[in-house]
């Protein structure tokens, strides 16, 4: 079975667009395309990748699609689409004939109102993304769980992923309110969880790959093994200290799982979330 990066992003670097990459963060300012990562997937033993937008434009998925269409190791693309446009759907079906275009995604972490995600505009567009067999990717703080859970109780059929575990404080080990939160919304059946970007939510410098275990514990028993993937968030993982240290800590996490448990997490998840071929 393929093994699969399931989250990480390429980039252009533009200081302007890309205005979320700070001064802190100027290992990532700069170029990364997909010659930088294939040599890195293919020393820790990965296959392929799924690239997810990091600017909400058009543009945007013009460029990963092209990237997608010249190097094999990209197995599908998350883009990014206006849920909230009255011309929702016929983008949707535009975008329906390119069958490496898997999902979509907004960036609801940044959106000043909390309960954005719930806005009618909003929900009327994730109501059609199933008739095209999109996927969607929730990017979200612990502050905007009880809201999600909202929005994916009302779409049952709808497939979702929660990304990033959803950026819980590892730094400062806050857990409770989280934990509480994000295993309500486990039970929901339709709800993945990617096991990514936990690197970035702790103290940069002087994490200890003890810190995490509480965190892996919560995601791995509320969503089981059928749902839970793999992904690097790379290369904004190389802030906290890159790839290799990042995919330590749930390499040594998984070891324990049975040989199916593992192969679901590298792999057979992402395929079958994001019908990747």
């Amino acid at each position: 079975m393929l093994k699969i990066d399931a989250h990480q992003h390429f980039w252009q670097f533009d200081p302007v667009r890309d205005s979320w990459i700070d001064e802190t963060m100027s290992e990532i300012q700069r170029d990364f395309l997909p010659e930088d990562l294939e040599p890195i997937l293919k020393q820790n033993g990965l296959d392929g990748c799924v690239v997810v937008q990091s600017d909400q434009s058009k543009k945007e998925n013009d460029f990963q699609l092209k990237n997608a269409g010249k190097n094999s190791i990209i197995k599908g693309v998350v883009g990014w689409v206006d849920l909230c446009s009255p011309k929702v759907e016929e983008r949707l079906e535009y975008y329906s004939q390119f069958e490496l275009l898997k999902g979509f995604r907004h960036v609801l972490q940044g959106e000043p109102d909390t309960s954005f995600m719930l806005q009618k505009s909003f929900m009327h567009g994730i109501s059609l993304l199933k008739k095209f067999g999109f996927t969607y990717d929730i990017l979200i703080f612990p502050i905007h769980l009880q809201n999600a859970k909202k929005l994916l109780e009302a779409f049952p059929d709808q497939p979702f992923v929660i990304d990033h575990i959803a950026k819980p404080d590892i730094k400062n080990k806050n857990i409770d309110n989280w934990k509480k939160d994000i295993t309500a919304i486990a039970q929901l059946e339709n709800v993945s969880c990617k096991v990514s970007g936990m690197v970035t939510e702790a103290d940069w410098k002087n994490w200890k790959p003890e810190d995490f275990k509480p965190y892996l514990d919560v995601v791995f028993e509320a969503f089981g093994a059928k749902r839970v993937l793999f992904g690097s968030d790379w290369p904004v993982c190389n802030v906290a200290g890159g790839y290799e240290k990042m995919i330590s800590i749930v390499q040594n996490y998984t070891s324990t799982l049975s040989q199916n448990e593992q192969e679901l997490f590298w792999g057979g998840n992402a395929i079958n979330f994001y019908n990747l071929k």
